[in-house]
């Protein structure tokens, strides 16, 4: 009889930044994590024996330290450079209308078409969705079977949407994933590997009750 591995994949955006009005992408901003009943209501939601992964951009790591503390653990995670935010390129820190109102064509040009459009020395939608999958494949063969906490982006969990979907990338920016809300994906495998599908479990729940 064949059986089949599930890979519980858990989404988490970090928490929020105050850019400040900039566009900033990649670069390391801080977070705030100053309400603890986010963080207490996230333990609460995820599971106790769980691989955790971050980004080596250190909003994510914030996040996950205030998570872990609220349950009383330890910092323990895997840094993975693939899930990092969309790189904006020279537009990284800069306002966002100062970025509009000096090149307005390439602007509405990205904006309108957002997947498929580069900002200049930066990368597409396309691009992230392009290596969020190749790491959630490896990672998924590598630990299967495993409770994966993922304490990410906006846009790298709407990249994992469109791997788990199969999306055009443009249909999965439709998503609101909000700071702090859990988004969970299921990652069945068969046998061989092309048996692999996808289960979407919950998107974009927030870890507060009221909401």
């Amino acid at each position: 009889m064949q059986t089949t591995i599930t890979t519980r994949w858990w989404w988490v955006r970090h928490a929020p930044v105050d850019s400040g009005g900039i566009i900033y992408g990649q670069m390391d901003m801080p977070c705030d994590t100053s309400h603890l009943a986010t963080y207490e209501g996230l333990a609460a939601l995820l599971p106790g024996d769980a691989e955790w992964i971050v980004t080596p951009l250190q909003r994510t790591k914030q996040t996950a330290g205030a998570i872990l503390t609220a349950r009383g653990d330890a910092p323990e995670w895997l840094e993975v450079p693939e899930f990092m935010e969309q790189h904006f390129g020279e537009w990284q820190g800069r306002p966002r209308e100062e970025v509009a109102a000096k090149q307005p064509e390439r602007w509405n040009q990205f904006w309108l078409a957002p997947a498929e459009q580069t900002p200049p020395g930066g990368e597409s939608f396309a691009d992230l969705v392009a290596r969020t999958r190749t790491a959630v494949a490896e990672i998924s063969a590598r630990k299967a079977g495993s409770d994966i906490v993922a304490v990410t982006h906006g846009g790298t969990i709407r990249a994992a949407l469109a791997v788990a979907l199969n999306l055009p990338p443009a249909q999965a920016l439709a998503f609101v994933v909000d700071n702090c809300s859990l988004t969970r994906l299921d990652h069945i495998a068969g046998p061989e590997t092309e048996n692999a599908a996808w289960r979407v479990v919950t998107v974009n729940r927030s870890p507060l009750p009221d909401r």
